[in-house]
């Protein structure tokens, strides 16, 4: 089976970015990992209009992603913190992923605002696509495809490389 026989209707990273693909979304699960709890501190550091933060902190409950706890301060109605689901911690690694290809790719003239250090020893982290067996980084050109059950019936094909290695000299 050939890649562009693949129905891209039915795709993980299709119905994920429904989920995550958003400007506002990311940030939002950015400031959550960071420790944001609550609506007006989102407002605040996020810098979105109150009704597009909403809507966006609603999505990511009813997908399961953050939960709700309700609080009250002295005086006050009860409000609801948001914080991490299991589902969003998941996405962790997706944010690292992405702040480090905006400190490659799109930082200011100053370099990357923030830097990533494990707790214990203090060395950078890093987000990889790791093998399983061996737990070591892989290349995309050491990668190929393997399509699965929903991938539309057709002759067994070889799985093909997921990046393509350029085409020798000469060839």
């Amino acid at each position: 089976m050939d890649w562009l026989e693949v129905d891209s209707e039915d795709c993980s990273i299709r119905r994920a970015l429904e989920a995550v693909g958003e400007k506002w979304t990311l940030l939002i699960l950015r400031d959550a990992a960071n420790g944001v709890r609550r609506f007006d501190d989102f407002h605040r550091h996020v810098g979105l209009s109150q009704a597009v933060l909403a809507d966006r902190l609603r999505k990511l409950v009813a997908s399961g992603i953050l939960r709700t706890t309700p609080y009250r301060e002295p005086g006050s109605r009860t409000r609801h913190e948001y914080r991490m689901t299991r589902k969003g911690w998941d996405l962790w690694p997706v944010l690292v992923a992405l702040m480090q290809w905006g400190d490659a790719y799109a930082a200011g003239p100053d370099g990357p605002p923030l830097r990533l250090r494990h707790r214990d020893c203090g060395a950078p982290v890093r987000a990889a696509v790791v093998c399983c067996a061996e737990e070591t980084p892989v290349e995309p050109s050491r990668v190929h495809v393997e399509f699965g059950r929903a991938a539309p019936a057709g002759p067994a094909a070889p799985a093909r490389p997921a990046v393509r290695e350029p085409a020798s000299p000469g060839a």
